[in-house]
Parts: C-alpha cells; sequence; structure tokens
C-alpha cells in the first residue's frame, strides 16, 4: 500500500476508532476509489501500530455484592494496633 492510502487509513480511523476492517475497507474505497481487502486493512494498521483492544471484563454487580465484598475486606485486612479496629476506610463500596 502506497504511503497516501496508508495515510487515507488514518484519516477514516481519526473519525472513529470503533470501525470494523470491513467499513474501513468501504470508506477507503469511497475515498480513494481503491478496493482493498479486509486483510490488508488489518495489516496495515498493525504495521502503522494500531491495535485491538479489548475491554477487561468486570463482574456483574448485585445487591449482594457490597456486602461480602466487605466481609472479605473485614477478613483480610490487618488490625489496627492503637485502637483494634480493622482498616476498612481502603474496602469502601
Amino acid at each position: 500500500m502506497t504511503e497516501r492510502g496508508q495515510h487515507m487509513l488514518k484519516r477514516i480511523l481519526s473519525r472513529s476508532r470503533k470501525l470494523s476492517e470491513d467499513s474501513i475497507a468501504k470508506d477507503h474505497q469511497t475515498l480513494c476509489g481503491l478496493q482493498i481487502s479486509t486483510t490488508t486493512v488489518r495489516r496495515e494498521l498493525h504495521e502503522m501500530s494500531f491495535h485491538v483492544q479489548a475491554a477487561a471484563s468486570k463482574p456483574c454487580i448485585t445487591k449482594y455484592s457490597p456486602k461480602h465484598r466487605m466481609q472479605w475486606c473485614k477478613a483480610h485486612t490487618p488490625q489496627d494496633a492503637k485502637n483494634g479496629t480493622c482498616l476498612t476506610a481502603l474496602c469502601q463500596v
């Protein structure tokens, strides 16, 4: 792919980073008039240091979660030497 084609890919991605490879290839075709495959799009973006980033999976919060979290925190935090209470300030929900 030429430098002009790579510049167009960057320009397409600057508008929206959440586009699929197929939609990027279609946008590139309408802007440049050149048809490129989704594999080429993926390879060129990887070479330009654009990588896929997926969100980390997080557990669902239920109405019981805060209670269980506090119980775990109290069981796993050290006791304060001055007043004998649990240091739960770090574990507040």
